[in-house]
């Protein structure tokens, strides 16, 4: 195997997006809160979340142990390449397919459509990248990210079910800002730093550069927005609400 192996790649991103969809069907069997059973606009988002919160543990933890293995890698973020991160970022590229497809026939598109901005742009630059073989490693340092969506999809899956903890969700609030800070926020600032500084602004350079400049302005809302509403909620209670079932679907 190596850069641009596209035949194989094709299948594997086809057997992620048919791996999640197996994950999608087997949610709906689990036990669902009261709370959530009891308002039907929370159903489909609680069975996405549960979803999204597999991507989270298997993509981060093998972005993390791919990176730890190999930490050469990341003395060549242009050229490096590794057959665990090439296999990682189809992987990844399934879920948002299949993310993206269970919000368009779910018809959730018009509350969920900063994700599928957000996919969008992910499968574009992940496609890309299979095919040419270059910045992989970027894709790993941008995939830690999913570490961090760990501790928010925990978040989120508390606050739908009316955990009867308030230390529970305390607690997940202070991890959630740290991790935020350590694999969100921190990946994205160096590889924006990489990016503008040493990476050459043409073809497929300023195409993930371009990429890369809006989801730092994106990245930059969410944070602003987990802070109204986890650490200063006085202003978050002014804020328009504006979703599906009354909440955000991204930070609520």
């Amino acid at each position: 195997m190596g850069p641009g192996w596209r035949a194989p790649s094709a299948a594997l991103v086809g057997g992620s997006v048919a791996l999640f969809g197996v994950l999608r069907r087997a949610a709906l069997a689990l036990p669902r809160p009261a709370a959530v059973r009891s308002r039907p606009g929370r159903v489909w988002r609680w069975r996405n979340l549960l979803v999204s919160f597999a991507h989270s543990v298997l993509a981060g933890l093998w972005a993390l142990f791919s990176l730890w293995h190999s930490p050469e890698l990341l003395s060549d973020i242009q050229d490096g390449y590794s057959v665990s991160g090439h296999l990682l970022v189809c992987f990844s590229s399934g879920y948002f397919i299949h993310d993206s497809l269970d919000i368009i026939f779910n018809h959730q598109s018009r509350s969920s459509w900063e994700y599928l901005v957000h996919h969008a742009m992910a499968i574009s630059a992940f496609v890309s990248l299979i095919i040419t073989g270059r910045f992989l490693v970027a894709a790993m340092l941008l995939l830690l990210v999913e570490v961090s969506n760990i501790f928010l999809t925990v978040r989120m899956l508390l606050k739908m079910s009316n955990v009867p903890s308030p230390a529970l969700y305390e607690a997940n609030k202070y991890i959630n800002l740290v991790m935020y800070f350590a694999f969100r926020l921190a990946p994205q600032a160096y590889l924006t730093w990489y990016f503008l500084r040493y990476v050459e602004v043409q073809g497929q350079g300023a195409f993930l550069t371009a990429n890369l400049l809006l989801l730092d302005a994106m990245i930059l809302m969410y944070f602003s927005r987990l802070l109204r509403s986890d650490f200063f909620p006085s202003l978050h209670k002014g804020s328009v609400r504006r979703d599906v079932d009354g909440e955000k679907f991204l930070i609520d």
